[in-house]
């Protein structure tokens, strides 16, 4: 035992005093004395203690208001009580004050041993629990808080005021923007911290294979059952399960997964009976789901049901000034991950990350500083904008290039207009439309980087009709 390790004693009795002593210097504590609550009250700003046994019964102020006070101006230093009655009042009040145990007298050499290893470990066991939420908030801060933004303020609030409860939560914002970093701040600063943290996504697994993933089955429910699987909700039970990309989950499985959300209940697959679990959802969505559920494709009492506080995260665009502190922070921890020292970005490649649109959001930022770090140089990722600002240029720039498109346009429009040939404007209309479409179709592939999926929600039209449309106007990832 560390000779800093000390306890503090109180105790009326010079004789208890005198044991106890003798008891914590024989295990390599420091020990101090105090007769009385006030004097240890007294004392305590000069006398730092890593753990207190205090008497329940005192002289002058009882053992059960000096508990009261120790717990008011040190709350983390672990009080063990010790008593010669062990009235079932005073334990229970005890406790509720803040005692880490409470020891009957007479008691075993062994019992108080056991009482101060269980009390410091809890205390360093809290102390992590506060460094680690410290550092969660850090990562919040860093990752999220970047700038000077109210949207991001306003998450931050949102995290800070519900993360100790465990009310549904829906985070909403584009692809890459930090839902799951949310989602882990939420858990981290939550009440359920110490226990689990289970992450689905919905869009990764076809529906059968989902709804066994997130609830199980069981032993010959489907053939190729073997034996009895657990669910990813059983392996959350008292903890955090955290569905991203909800809005992908079938219609079947979100009335299963209402169920749930109405009475902690839900039977695997090939199950007779229900299972019971106390899980805390916290849902992620890209989509716009008021549009899926005016469409049909989303149950309307579920998305009341997870709709209970909503954190819509901004995209980069949106926050732009968040750039340079996203770059340090990912400077550094690529730096240390990879063993490198790439300190800073030159001017004009800052210039350019502030100038650029982000359509992968943080992500992508994440992404590229990543490459810069394990290659050592700018260039790369520099020629990589480059080459997506011209197909995503707002039309509003104007410019050379635009005054070309319209030329030929005017071409593929009508090659005879010059000419004073004959034109038919119904077949105009339809050229001019499908150039259009062609246009819009590229450009939001682009934003997209050709995601096609999110290029469809987008477009608000179906995955199928998009593929067609791109084989109809002759686009390919790789034209």
């Amino acid at each position: 035992m560390s000779e800093r390790t000390t306890v503090l004693v109180i105790d009326d009795d010079p004789g208890i005093r005198e044991y106890l002593e003798t008891l914590a210097a024989r295990q390599g504590y420091g020990v101090y004395t105090a007769e009385d609550g006030e004097t240890a009250l007294a004392e305590l700003d000069q006398v730092r203690p890593d753990i207190i046994t205090l008497d329940a019964v005192l002289p002058g102020i009882d053992g059960l208001e000096t508990l009261r006070r120790l717990k008011q101006r040190a709350p983390e230093i672990p009080v063990v009580m010790l008593s010669g009655h062990g009235q079932a009042r005073t334990i229970v009040e005890a406790m509720r004050l803040g005692a880490a145990d409470f020891l009957r007298k007479p008691f075993e050499v062994e019992e108080l041993e056991l009482a101060f290893s269980r009390a410091l470990e809890n205390r360093a066991l809290a102390e992590e629990v506060r460094s680690l939420r410290g550092r969660v908030r850090s990562d919040v801060d860093g990752l999220l808080m970047g700038g000077d933004s109210p949207k991001m303020r306003e998450v931050k609030e949102i995290i800070e005021q519900v993360a100790d409860t465990d009310i549904t939560v829906l985070v909403r914002g584009e692809s890459g923007t930090g839902k799951e970093v949310v989602a882990r701040a939420l858990f981290q600063l939550g009440n359920r911290r110490s226990r689990p943290f289970v992450k689905v996504n919905c869009a990764a697994l076809p529906s059968e294979l989902l709804e066994s993933e997130l609830f199980g089955f069981e032993k010959g429910a489907f053939t190729g059952a073997q034996k009895r699987k657990l669910g990813k909700f059983e392996y959350a039970n008292q903890g955090t399960i955290f569905l991203d990309e909800i809005s992908e989950m079938a219609p079947g499985l979100q009335a299963k997964l209402l169920q749930v959300l109405q009475d902690g209940e839900f039977s695997r697959l090939g199950g007779e009976s229900d299972v019971r679990v106390d899980a805390r959802i916290i849902a992620a969505t890209n989509r716009n789901l008021e549009e899926a559920v005016r469409k049909g494709e989303f149950r309307e009492d579920l998305y009341y049901r997870l709709n209970v506080v909503t954190i819509h995260i901004p995209p980069l665009r949106e926050r732009i000034d968040a750039v340079p502190l996203l770059v340090e922070h990912f400077l550094r921890m690529y730096n240390e991950q990879y063993n490198k020292n790439v300190e800073k970005l030159s001017d004009e490649t800052m210039q350019v990350l502030m100038d650029y649109h982000w359509p992968g959001n943080v992500r992508e930022l994440e992404n590229m500083i990543k490459r810069m770090v394990v290659l050592g140089n700018e260039s790369t990722v520099l020629q990589e904008i480059a080459q997506r600002e011209p197909m995503v240029a707002s039309p509003a720039k104007g410019g050379a290039a635009d005054a070309a498109d319209d030329d030929l346009d005017l071409v593929a429009l009508g090659a005879d207009f010059e000419h004073g040939g004959e034109l038919d404007l119904k077949a105009i209309s339809k050229r001019a439309s499908q150039i259009a479409e062609k246009k819009v179709i590229e450009r939001v592939l682009a934003q997209t980087r050709w995601n096609r999926k999110e290029a469809a929600e987008r477009l608000q039209i179906s995955y199928k009709a998009l593929l067609y449309k791109m084989k109809e106007n002759g686009l390919s990832e790789g034209r």
